[in-house]
Protein backbone atom coordinates (compact mmCIF):
# COMPACT_ATOMS: atom_id res chain seq x y z
CA UNK A 1 0.00 0.00 0.00
CA UNK A 2 1.55 3.03 -0.89
CA UNK A 3 1.60 5.98 1.64
CA UNK A 4 -0.05 9.40 1.42
CA UNK A 5 1.29 12.92 0.93
CA UNK A 6 1.12 13.31 5.04
CA UNK A 7 2.40 9.65 5.72
CA UNK A 8 5.16 10.35 3.04
CA UNK A 9 6.51 13.61 4.75
CA UNK A 10 6.21 12.09 8.25
CA UNK A 11 8.27 9.03 7.40
CA UNK A 12 11.19 11.69 5.90
CA UNK A 13 10.79 13.71 9.45
CA UNK A 14 11.44 10.55 11.58
CA UNK A 15 14.55 9.46 9.41
CA UNK A 16 15.79 12.85 9.48
CA UNK A 17 15.24 12.69 13.76
CA UNK A 18 17.01 9.11 13.63
CA UNK A 19 19.67 11.06 11.59
CA UNK A 20 20.12 14.27 14.47
CA UNK A 21 19.89 11.74 17.40
CA UNK A 22 22.88 9.69 15.57
CA UNK A 23 24.68 13.50 14.61
CA UNK A 24 24.46 14.51 18.34
CA UNK A 25 26.95 11.96 19.42
CA UNK A 26 29.87 13.33 17.45
CA UNK A 27 29.34 16.86 19.77
CA UNK A 28 30.63 16.41 23.45
CA UNK A 29 28.91 19.99 23.55
CA UNK A 30 25.70 18.24 22.94
CA UNK A 31 26.08 15.70 25.75
CA UNK A 32 22.66 16.11 27.85
CA UNK A 33 21.23 17.98 25.36
CA UNK A 34 17.68 17.14 24.24
CA UNK A 35 16.85 17.58 20.21
CA UNK A 36 14.05 19.44 19.42
CA UNK A 37 12.72 19.69 15.32
CA UNK A 38 12.23 23.60 14.32
CA UNK A 39 11.96 23.15 10.72
CA UNK A 40 11.89 20.65 8.05
CA UNK A 41 11.99 22.21 4.56
CA UNK A 42 15.56 21.66 2.19
CA UNK A 43 17.12 20.35 5.56
CA UNK A 44 15.80 19.43 8.82
CA UNK A 45 16.93 21.71 11.53
CA UNK A 46 17.42 21.29 15.46
CA UNK A 47 17.23 23.26 18.35
CA UNK A 48 19.51 21.66 20.79
CA UNK A 49 19.10 22.70 24.37
CA UNK A 50 21.02 22.00 27.61
CA UNK A 51 19.06 22.79 30.44
CA UNK A 52 21.84 22.25 32.87
CA UNK A 53 24.31 24.34 31.78
CA UNK A 54 21.58 26.33 30.20
CA UNK A 55 23.65 26.62 26.49
CA UNK A 56 21.28 26.06 22.79
CA UNK A 57 22.86 25.53 19.84
CA UNK A 58 21.47 24.67 16.13
CA UNK A 59 21.65 21.30 14.45
CA UNK A 60 21.27 21.05 10.99
CA UNK A 61 20.82 17.72 8.89
CA UNK A 62 21.57 18.13 4.93
CA UNK A 63 19.26 16.47 2.44
CA UNK A 64 21.00 14.18 0.76
CA UNK A 65 22.41 14.54 -2.58
CA UNK A 66 21.51 18.78 -2.20
CA UNK A 67 25.20 19.59 -1.07
CA UNK A 68 28.60 18.01 -1.27
CA UNK A 69 30.89 18.30 1.89
CA UNK A 70 33.33 20.56 -0.09
CA UNK A 71 30.64 22.72 -0.97
CA UNK A 72 29.20 23.00 2.54
CA UNK A 73 33.01 23.87 4.04
CA UNK A 74 33.05 26.71 1.46
CA UNK A 75 29.80 27.93 2.90
CA UNK A 76 31.39 27.11 6.51
CA UNK A 77 34.30 29.41 5.49
CA UNK A 78 32.46 32.29 3.90
CA UNK A 79 30.19 32.55 7.68
CA UNK A 80 33.37 32.60 9.38
CA UNK A 81 34.72 35.14 7.28
CA UNK A 82 31.65 37.34 7.10
CA UNK A 83 32.12 37.08 11.46
CA UNK A 84 35.83 38.33 11.30
CA UNK A 85 35.59 41.01 8.57
CA UNK A 86 32.32 42.39 8.55
CA UNK A 87 30.05 43.98 11.27
CA UNK A 88 26.65 41.54 10.38
CA UNK A 89 26.01 38.89 12.66
CA UNK A 90 26.10 35.38 11.75
CA UNK A 91 25.26 32.04 13.27
CA UNK A 92 29.16 30.25 13.25
CA UNK A 93 29.98 26.74 12.86
CA UNK A 94 31.23 24.47 15.87
CA UNK A 95 33.53 22.02 14.65
CA UNK A 96 32.99 17.97 15.89
CA UNK A 97 34.57 16.24 18.39
CA UNK A 98 37.01 14.89 15.35
CA UNK A 99 37.89 18.43 14.23
CA UNK A 100 35.35 18.68 11.28
CA UNK A 101 32.75 21.27 11.01
CA UNK A 102 30.81 18.56 9.06
CA UNK A 103 30.04 15.18 10.12
CA UNK A 104 28.54 12.38 8.05
CA UNK A 105 26.25 10.02 9.64
CA UNK A 106 24.89 6.68 8.00
CA UNK A 107 21.66 4.67 9.26
CA UNK A 108 21.84 1.36 9.45
CA UNK A 109 19.21 0.51 6.68
CA UNK A 110 20.10 2.96 4.21
CA UNK A 111 23.11 3.71 2.08
CA UNK A 112 22.29 7.86 2.31
CA UNK A 113 24.73 9.71 3.90
CA UNK A 114 23.66 12.80 5.56
CA UNK A 115 26.03 16.04 6.41
CA UNK A 116 25.25 17.37 9.60
CA UNK A 117 26.67 20.53 11.03
CA UNK A 118 26.18 22.65 14.68
CA UNK A 119 26.05 26.03 15.05
CA UNK A 120 25.92 28.65 17.84
CA UNK A 121 21.68 29.87 18.67
CA UNK A 122 21.23 33.46 18.34
CA UNK A 123 18.57 34.86 19.98
CA UNK A 124 15.92 36.50 17.89
CA UNK A 125 12.50 36.64 16.42
CA UNK A 126 11.81 36.58 12.20
CA UNK A 127 10.10 39.21 10.93
CA UNK A 128 6.68 40.08 10.92
CA UNK A 129 5.00 40.32 7.76
CA UNK A 130 1.75 41.42 8.95
CA UNK A 131 3.51 44.08 10.95
CA UNK A 132 3.74 46.55 7.85
CA UNK A 133 5.39 50.10 9.58
CA UNK A 134 8.04 47.49 11.62
CA UNK A 135 9.10 45.66 8.37
CA UNK A 136 9.19 49.12 6.65
CA UNK A 137 11.98 50.05 9.17
CA UNK A 138 13.31 46.59 9.59
CA UNK A 139 13.92 46.63 5.64
CA UNK A 140 16.13 50.14 5.93
CA UNK A 141 18.40 48.07 8.06
CA UNK A 142 18.39 44.88 6.03
CA UNK A 143 19.03 47.00 2.70
CA UNK A 144 21.97 48.53 5.08
CA UNK A 145 23.64 44.57 5.96
CA UNK A 146 23.10 43.08 2.09
CA UNK A 147 25.55 46.16 1.13
CA UNK A 148 27.92 44.96 4.15
CA UNK A 149 27.64 41.56 2.30
CA UNK A 150 27.81 42.53 -1.18
CA UNK A 151 30.96 44.85 -0.17
CA UNK A 152 32.37 42.04 1.49
CA UNK A 153 32.08 39.83 -1.51
CA UNK A 154 33.55 42.29 -3.84
CA UNK A 155 36.32 42.65 -1.93
CA UNK A 156 37.63 39.11 -1.54
CA UNK A 157 36.34 37.78 -4.97
CA UNK A 158 39.24 36.57 -5.81
CA UNK A 159 39.31 34.23 -2.88
CA UNK A 160 35.65 33.69 -3.11
CA UNK A 161 35.59 32.31 -5.95
CA UNK A 162 37.82 29.35 -5.83
CA UNK A 163 34.99 28.31 -3.16
CA UNK A 164 32.67 25.17 -4.67
CA UNK A 165 29.18 26.47 -4.17
CA UNK A 166 25.90 26.64 -6.90
CA UNK A 167 25.79 29.09 -9.29
CA UNK A 168 22.48 30.87 -9.35
CA UNK A 169 21.95 32.71 -13.18
CA UNK A 170 18.62 32.31 -15.37
CA UNK A 171 19.99 28.58 -16.44
CA UNK A 172 20.03 27.01 -13.10
CA UNK A 173 16.97 29.18 -11.63
CA UNK A 174 14.53 29.16 -14.46
CA UNK A 175 16.46 26.89 -17.44
CA UNK A 176 15.97 23.41 -18.92
CA UNK A 177 17.40 21.82 -16.32
CA UNK A 178 16.93 24.33 -12.84
CA UNK A 179 17.92 23.11 -9.52
CA UNK A 180 15.42 23.22 -7.80
CA UNK A 181 12.74 21.87 -10.03
CA UNK A 182 10.47 23.18 -13.33
CA UNK A 183 7.99 26.32 -12.78
CA UNK A 184 5.77 24.85 -15.84
CA UNK A 185 5.17 22.07 -13.14
CA UNK A 186 4.18 24.19 -10.03
CA UNK A 187 0.27 23.61 -8.59
CA UNK A 188 -2.52 26.07 -10.24
CA UNK A 189 -0.96 25.51 -14.18
CA UNK A 190 -3.61 26.37 -16.83
CA UNK A 191 -2.58 26.12 -20.32
CA UNK A 192 -2.62 30.24 -20.27
CA UNK A 193 -0.98 30.89 -17.11
CA UNK A 194 2.04 28.62 -18.69
CA UNK A 195 1.74 31.09 -21.85
CA UNK A 196 1.64 34.27 -19.64
CA UNK A 197 4.54 32.34 -17.38
CA UNK A 198 6.83 31.78 -20.36
CA UNK A 199 6.62 35.53 -21.37
CA UNK A 200 7.67 36.74 -18.29
CA UNK A 201 10.66 33.68 -18.51
CA UNK A 202 11.98 35.01 -21.74
CA UNK A 203 11.62 38.58 -20.94
CA UNK A 204 13.59 37.81 -17.94
CA UNK A 205 16.46 36.43 -19.48
CA UNK A 206 16.30 38.73 -22.24
CA UNK A 207 17.17 41.38 -19.76
CA UNK A 208 19.19 39.61 -17.77
CA UNK A 209 21.27 39.25 -20.94
CA UNK A 210 22.19 42.78 -21.18
CA UNK A 211 22.09 43.69 -17.66
CA UNK A 212 25.48 40.91 -17.34
CA UNK A 213 27.47 39.02 -15.05
CA UNK A 214 30.03 42.45 -14.24
CA UNK A 215 32.01 41.79 -10.76
CA UNK A 216 30.23 44.45 -9.49
CA UNK A 217 26.83 43.11 -9.85
CA UNK A 218 27.48 38.92 -10.05
CA UNK A 219 29.39 37.46 -7.15
CA UNK A 220 29.22 35.00 -3.82
CA UNK A 221 25.32 36.05 -2.52
CA UNK A 222 23.61 34.62 0.79
CA UNK A 223 20.61 33.67 -2.05
CA UNK A 224 17.95 33.05 0.58
CA UNK A 225 17.55 36.33 2.98
CA UNK A 226 13.65 35.73 3.49
CA UNK A 227 12.16 36.91 6.39
CA UNK A 228 12.34 33.23 7.86
CA UNK A 229 16.30 33.72 7.62
CA UNK A 230 16.62 36.87 9.67
CA UNK A 231 16.39 37.43 12.88
CA UNK A 232 15.14 40.82 14.90
CA UNK A 233 16.70 41.45 17.98
CA UNK A 234 15.72 45.21 19.10
CA UNK A 235 17.70 47.24 16.34
CA UNK A 236 19.55 44.55 14.86
CA UNK A 237 19.11 42.10 12.57
CA UNK A 238 21.53 38.91 12.45
CA UNK A 239 21.78 36.67 9.37
CA UNK A 240 20.95 32.88 9.70
CA UNK A 241 20.84 30.03 6.79
CA UNK A 242 23.81 29.89 4.46
CA UNK A 243 22.78 27.10 3.01
CA UNK A 244 21.48 28.75 -0.68
CA UNK A 245 24.27 30.98 -0.56
CA UNK A 246 26.36 30.67 -4.20
CA UNK A 247 27.16 32.95 -7.31
CA UNK A 248 24.27 35.14 -8.26
CA UNK A 249 23.48 38.76 -9.53
CA UNK A 250 23.69 40.98 -5.64
CA UNK A 251 20.51 42.15 -6.61
CA UNK A 252 18.78 38.78 -6.11
CA UNK A 253 18.99 38.66 -2.57
CA UNK A 254 16.65 41.53 -2.75
CA UNK A 255 14.46 39.41 -4.83
CA UNK A 256 14.74 36.76 -2.31
CA UNK A 257 14.11 39.15 0.74
CA UNK A 258 10.66 39.29 -0.82
CA UNK A 259 10.02 35.52 -0.77
CA UNK A 260 6.53 34.78 -0.86
CA UNK A 261 5.26 38.70 -0.20
CA UNK A 262 5.80 39.71 -3.81
CA UNK A 263 2.12 40.72 -4.34
CA UNK A 264 1.72 42.06 -0.98
CA UNK A 265 0.39 46.16 -1.26
CA UNK A 266 3.62 47.45 0.64
CA UNK A 267 6.21 45.70 -1.01
CA UNK A 268 7.26 49.12 -3.02
CA UNK A 269 7.93 50.83 0.53
CA UNK A 270 9.95 48.18 1.68
CA UNK A 271 12.15 48.02 -1.36
CA UNK A 272 12.49 51.97 -1.14
CA UNK A 273 13.64 51.16 2.20
CA UNK A 274 16.17 48.49 1.47
CA UNK A 275 17.73 51.00 -0.99
CA UNK A 276 17.59 53.70 1.82
CA UNK A 277 19.50 51.32 3.58
CA UNK A 278 21.69 49.83 1.07
CA UNK A 279 22.75 53.15 -0.54
CA UNK A 280 24.14 54.27 3.10
CA UNK A 281 26.97 51.35 2.31
CA UNK A 282 27.07 51.01 -1.55
CA UNK A 283 26.03 52.92 -4.64
CA UNK A 284 23.70 51.49 -6.65
CA UNK A 285 22.83 52.98 -10.26
CA UNK A 286 19.71 53.89 -11.48
CA UNK A 287 20.05 51.00 -14.24
CA UNK A 288 20.57 48.80 -11.91
CA UNK A 289 17.08 49.60 -9.64
CA UNK A 290 15.11 49.71 -12.60
CA UNK A 291 15.96 45.83 -13.00
CA UNK A 292 14.72 44.87 -9.77
CA UNK A 293 11.80 43.80 -10.86
CA UNK A 294 13.66 41.32 -12.96
CA UNK A 295 14.76 39.46 -9.86
CA UNK A 296 11.72 39.60 -8.23
CA UNK A 297 9.77 38.00 -10.51
CA UNK A 298 12.96 35.25 -11.50
CA UNK A 299 12.42 34.80 -7.42
CA UNK A 300 8.66 34.15 -7.73
CA UNK A 301 9.20 31.41 -10.84
CA UNK A 302 11.94 29.90 -8.81
CA UNK A 303 9.63 30.15 -5.81
CA UNK A 304 6.32 28.46 -7.30
CA UNK A 305 8.95 25.54 -8.90
CA UNK A 306 9.74 24.84 -5.27
CA UNK A 307 6.04 24.69 -3.79
CA UNK A 308 5.02 22.33 -6.68
CA UNK A 309 8.00 19.83 -5.82
CA UNK A 310 8.83 19.84 -1.98
CA UNK A 311 6.28 18.32 0.75
CA UNK A 312 6.60 20.62 3.82
CA UNK A 313 4.28 23.38 6.07
CA UNK A 314 5.41 26.06 4.15
CA UNK A 315 4.09 24.19 0.72
CA UNK A 316 0.84 22.97 1.98
CA UNK A 317 0.12 26.57 3.35
CA UNK A 318 1.10 28.29 -0.14
CA UNK A 319 -0.39 25.81 -2.46
CA UNK A 320 -1.81 26.84 -5.90
CA UNK A 321 -3.46 29.97 -4.35
CA UNK A 322 0.84 31.54 -4.82
CA UNK A 323 0.69 30.61 -8.37
CA UNK A 324 -2.75 32.55 -8.97
CA UNK A 325 -2.10 34.99 -7.08
CA UNK A 326 1.14 35.76 -9.19
CA UNK A 327 -1.07 36.47 -12.55
CA UNK A 328 -1.38 40.19 -12.09
CA UNK A 329 2.44 40.63 -10.69
CA UNK A 330 3.23 38.83 -14.32
CA UNK A 331 1.36 40.74 -16.18
CA UNK A 332 2.06 44.05 -14.41
CA UNK A 333 5.91 42.91 -15.61
CA UNK A 334 5.12 42.42 -18.93
CA UNK A 335 3.22 45.74 -19.26
CA UNK A 336 6.48 47.59 -18.18
CA UNK A 337 9.38 45.46 -19.84
CA UNK A 338 8.23 42.92 -21.81
CA UNK A 339 9.29 45.27 -25.29
CA UNK A 340 11.63 47.83 -23.19
CA UNK A 341 15.34 47.96 -23.68
CA UNK A 342 17.66 48.32 -20.93
CA UNK A 343 19.18 51.08 -21.36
Amino acid sequence: MSMNGAEAWQAHVNKFNRVAAKAKESFSVLTSSTIKLLNYSENATYLATNEEKQEKYILRVCRPNYHTKSEIESEMAWIKSIHESSPIEVSLPIVGDNGEYIQKVKLEDGPQEYCCSLFTFLKGEAPDENKESELIRQFENLGEITAQLHEHSIKNHQTFSSFKRLTWDYETILGENPKWARWQDGLGMTPERKKLFQRVSETIKHRLDKFGKGPTRFGLIHGDLRLANLLVDGEHIKVIDFDDCGFGWYLFDLGTSLSFIEHKHYVPSLIDAWLKGYRKVRHLSKEEEQEIPTFIMMRRLMLISWVGSRENETTKELGSEYTIQTDPLAEKYLEDFEHSNVN
